[in-house]
């Protein structure tokens, strides 16, 4: 790029786009073009400058990883170009008196509420459709080209999707084409290619209740205030029949009589019969969704909001398998596409108008992800959008000072997804740290908020303006809850009473202030998914936030003097919260931060939200564009002098965008290997292995006076890490943002204070055993550390022990290792187990593999896979051994297992796959299991810290385990040399039943063996 674009927008929101960024092979050169921007298929987001080793790529942009998907959109093309021949000159020629009034009045460009062009576009490219194309001379019947298209995907149904941007105006199209239709009726009831009944399907609850500004007697309707219709023919619009539904109300539900009826009891009612006597039919279906449209028989006219959520999905190929997430998006899919097939067979479908900013199909619809619904007509894209302004520009981090390849904040999910729960703990969490790189993220967005929020108070709260808004998007209902506390704080609970409230870690969103709540919390939490649907909330997920509504049921009430707030559920109230931030006098008005499970859905439109942080895994662009269009609407419509919006900002961190879409189907690969199906068998659950899940170790000492030996501890340089000091954000074009962290100056007590409390939570207190007693001697030790063992490295000082997350965790993990490296003092090694999934099993494996597979008859699990592009020959012949030997009971090949044992390398922690399990049989007095832990060091492996991998799992995790009690023996052993597998598996087993040092060192373990030893008398 040829230097920094400082104001990205070219054009007028309100004409055709006339100029736009050249994109080169390396992102925008700089340079402006002349004319239309071209319909393609990509997302406009700056790529990341880090290159290869940290080398810097100055001003480099990424459209595709692999250049071979940014394709011209053909058809789109070609019929914007005939769109734009017709609307030129304003005669708008071959359409009814009506139509051309209803153009030309949209299209004035004297009149004071102007219609934006994206909108104008997109309604007369249907206009253009139905009355001119291939009707007139001079233009192709490009129907003729959508009919194929529609044959092949949808069935036959009459589909045409207009792409528009998030923010773009859907609903105002919407709106123009109903005034099209209806009043075109009116004045010629028998033309055929009219109607005055309409259905709109929105995809949940939210968009359903927004959508009400299409009925024209709404109050808000948008006829009047958008002023779409000339007076003379507004009358016309009042024979509009609109039913508008959420696509939930074509499931067909189930008669009054069989509700609660047990599922066995309804099999027998049932009996032999196809049809279920107690579930309504289709065609019932249709009678009572569209009942309100009356009796007449003419066909209807179907708008599908965000529609990219309906469409055919088609069978995976051989060996493919969808997630749970695709799996739900593609029934959701079936239950809207099933329920248009049965309108269009009952009623008649005139005409489907689509309506979506990302029409595009999922990754495990059976479609290529990405690939563009081909029935698309038109598409006013994200980088139109931002060219003319009518959209924020989304700002994602391009480059960091971390010590690494990536830009740390940008994929924040490869850095710390399988560190995060995936189910509650059994207790309630108190003490929860987010891993380093997400508490870096959120402090990071956070001072870039204080900006936003600063600006706020200065130049827009006098003016009655809403705060700015913070969203956090997680990937589940444990992790938002985590989230959430460590955001806006907690009550904290002694014996099920309040006895104090602990503020939030981040201080403009904390709902806790000097010790209290705020009885305006700044901060929800909310399930969007769930109060979409119009099921209600989960158990769990409404005492997770009991607390939020308490506290909005006291607002509501002062708001509303009088009003039997009882009479509002607790999901209508949340749904109220969340649908009204940003509003300004409604219950959500002064909300600043939402954390969101899962994503906030589609009509979330919010216009004052300038910081978004994805913490989940972003795998489609479908995806990285919904989460970050809840934050495209802008804040401000007013025109400068030159007749243009001035630009405005979102920051986004942790959602990637690098994925281009194309509107080319994907080639038919070629064959795949055969899938195989590993799962454990039925039948086979007395060869289960279990075993604990870990997220590290600690130790007991006891409670004597401590001290540190610095001649053990080694110097600490405070450096580069992976978690950055500073970040740069930038658009695809216009200003960027650099966040450098905080200013201020740590002194060294300050920075002690901070490491003994880590050392003294981290190392000493558990749940039920707090020790504060210790902390002033661990304050004195940190501070000798810090003045004996530290070292500065150019640019840094003792704050980033304060700042950085990891750096501070780092520094204590080495002060920790000092006290307990005292070899006069043995500590006890305690496993620290996972609080939310504290144990695995072999009877939770299913999944497909195309790697080599050898079955097994020793093993719940169906078959061994072995590793390496041919499989590896070590592992099988270790898996034979394991199967001929008569002291083994049961093994098992981890894969997919979930058996790590977590080690520390380089500061940093990882974790370690080892091989196999392998349980022994029980000798005569024993009730406890012996396992086996394996590691095949063969050629196949992968280098890495072995040594640490192994002494860890030998001497810390074996040790930790076994001095546990309650979790069985376990042993470590190397299988390095594949001629004695035999005699080592041998010994190896011999050595588990001696309690030999297999088992972890000696100095470290302290159960009572002569309580536990076997019969043998080891």
């Amino acid at each position: 790029m040829t230097g920094t674009i400082e104001n990205p927008i070219l054009n007028s929101p309100y004409e055709q786009p006339d100029r736009y960024y050249e994109i080169g092979p390396q992102g925008p050169t700089g340079e402006i073009n002349d004319g239309r921007r071209p319909s393609e298929s990509f997302i406009p987001i700056a790529i990341t400058k880090k290159g290869k080793k940290g080398q810097f790529q100055q001003g480099v942009f990424d459209f595709d990883a692999t250049g071979e998907r940014r394709e011209k959109n053909s058809l789109i093309n070609e019929i914007r170009r005939d769109v734009a021949k017709w609307r030129r000159g304003g005669d708008y020629a071959g359409v009814t008196p009506i139509t051309r009034k209803l153009l030309q009045h949209w299209a004035d460009p004297k009149r004071e509420n102007r219609v934006i062009f994206a909108q104008r576009e997109a309604a007369e490219t249907a206009i253009f459709l139905t009355e001119v194309a291939g009707r007139i001379h001079g233009y192709a019947d490009w129907r003729k080209r959508l009919e194929p298209q529609n044959q092949a995907h949808n069935n036959g149904l009459p589909r045409a999707a207009l792409k528009m941007a998030t923010g773009a105006g859907k609903t105002v199209v919407m709106a123009m084409l109903i005034a099209w239709q209806t009043i075109n009726k009116v004045q010629s009831p028998r033309d055929v290619r009219f109607t005055n009944r309409f259905l709109v399907v929105a995809p949940g609850i939210t968009i359903r209740d927004r959508l009400r500004v299409l009925l024209p007697a709404d109050p808000e309707n948008y006829y009047d205030l958008r002023d779409l219709i000339p007076a003379d023919l507004k009358g016309g619009l009042e024979h509009a029949r609109i039913v508008i539904i959420n696509y939930h109300a074509f499931q067909l539900k189930d008669a009054k009589e069989i509700r609660g009826v047990a599922k066995n009891t309804r099999l027998l009612l049932k009996g032999d019969r196809r049809e279920d006597a107690f579930r309504e039919t289709p065609q019932a279906m249709v009678s009572r969704v569209l009942r309100d449209l009356g009796a007449d028989k003419q066909q209807i006219i179907v708008f599908n909001d965000e529609a990219h959520h309906c469409y055919q999905d088609k069978p995976l190929p051989a060996g493919e398998k969808a997630d749970a997430e695709q799996q739900a998006a593609n029934e959701e899919a079936r239950v809207w596409f099933k329920g248009l097939q049965a309108i269009a067979k009952h009623v008649g479908i005139k005409q489907i108008f689509d309506l979506s900013a990302t029409p595009f199909y999922l990754k495990g619809s059976g479609y290529n992800e990405g690939y563009i619904f081909p029935w698309t007509v038109s598409d006013f894209s994200l980088m139109d959008a931002i060219e003319s302004g009518i959209v924020k520009v989304p700002r994602t981090p391009v480059d960091d000072d971390a010590d690494h390849e990536l830009v740390t904040y940008l994929r924040l999910w490869d850095f710390v997804g399988d560190q995060l729960p995936k189910r509650a703990a059994k207790d309630k969490v108190n003490d929860w740290l987010p891993p380093p790189e997400l508490e870096g993220a959120l402090k990071s967005l956070h001072r870039s908020y204080r900006k936003a929020f600063n600006h706020w108070q200065q130049e827009l709260e006098r003016h009655g303006e809403t705060p700015p808004v913070f969203i956090v998007v997680c990937p589940n209902t444990v992790v938002s809850k985590l989230v959430y506390d460590w955001i806006a704080g907690e009550q904290i609970e002694v014996n099920g009473e309040i006895v104090a409230h602990r503020p939030g870690n981040l201080a403009l969103l904390s709902n806790v202030l000097d010790g209290k709540p705020l009885a305006r919390p700044r901060t929800i939490l909310i399930d969007s998914a769930q109060l979409e649907s119009g099921e209600g909330m989960k158990p769990e997920f409404k005492q997770a936030v009991g607390t939020e509504i308490a506290a909005f049921k006291a607002e509501y009430r002062r708001r509303n003097p009088g009003a039997d707030v009882e009479k509002i559920t607790d999901d209508e109230l949340l749904r109220e919260v969340m649908n009204t931030v940003g509003k300004k006098g409604r219950l959500g008005e002064q909300v600043r931060c939402v954390v969101s499970v899962s994503m906030l859905t589609e009509g979330w439109d919010a216009n004052t939200v300038t910081h978004i942080l994805g913490v989940r895994a972003f795998r489609s662009q479908l995806l990285c564009e919904q989460v970050v269009g809840r934050g495209l609407r802008r804040r401000s419509y007013a025109i400068n002098d030159d007749g243009y919006f001035d630009p405005e900002y979102a920051n986004v961190y942790g959602i990637p965008f690098q994925f281009i879409s194309s509107d080319k189907p994907i080639k038919d690969p070629l064959p795949p290997k055969p899938v195989q199906q590993v799962a454990a068998l039925e039948g086979r659950e007395h060869l289960r292995i279990t075993f604990p899940k870990l997220t590290g170790y600690r130790v007991e000492l006891p409670d004597e006076e401590i001290w540190l030996d610095l001649d053990a501890a080694p110097v600490f340089e405070i450096g580069p890490n992976t978690v950055p000091r500073w970040v740069e954000m930038l658009g695809v074009v216009g200003s960027g943002e650099r966040e450098r962290g905080e200013d201020r100056v740590y002194r060294s007590q300050e920075v002690a204070f901070a490491l003994a409390k880590r050392v003294l939570d981290t190392n000493f207190n558990t749940v039920d055993d707090k020790r504060p007693w210790l902390f002033p001697g661990l304050v004195g030790m940190c501070r000798d550390w810090i003045e004996q063992r530290v070292v500065l490295a150019d640019g840094y000082d003792l704050g980033y022990l304060m700042t950085i997350t990891e750096a501070q965790a780092e520094a204590a993990e080495k002060i920790w290792g000092a006290i307990t490296s005292l070899a006069d003092r043995r500590g006890r090694l305690r496993p620290m187990l996972n609080r939310f999934d504290p144990q695995g099993s072999t009877g939770d494996v299913d999944f497909p593999t195309r790697k080599a597979t050898v079955p097994t008859e020793k093993s719940e699990v169906s078959h061994v896979t072995l590793d390496g592009k041919d499989g590896n020959t070590w592992e099988q012949l270790l898996a034979a051994e394991l199967e001929l030997n008569p002291n083994v009971a049961a093994y098992v090949k981890n894969d997919h297992l979930g058996f790590t044992i977590p080690y520390v390398h380089k500061g940093r922690t990882h974790s370690y796959v080892p091989d196999f399990l392998v349980r022994l049989k029980r000798l005569e007095d024993e009730e406890f299991d012996r396992t086996l832990i394996v590691e095949v060091s063969g050629s196949q492996k992968s280098p890495g810290p072995t040594q640490a991998k192994a002494t860890t799992a030998r001497d810390s995790w074996c040790a930790s385990v076994n001095n546990h009690g309650g979790l069985g023996r376990w042993g470590y052993v190397e299988m390095t040399y594949p001629l004695e597998f035999k005699i080592r598996l041998g010994e190896s087993i011999q050595l588990l039943h001696d309690d030999a040092p297999i088992i972890g060192d000696p100095d470290l373990l302290d159960f009572q063996t002569q309580n536990l030893r076997s019969a043998r008398g080891a």
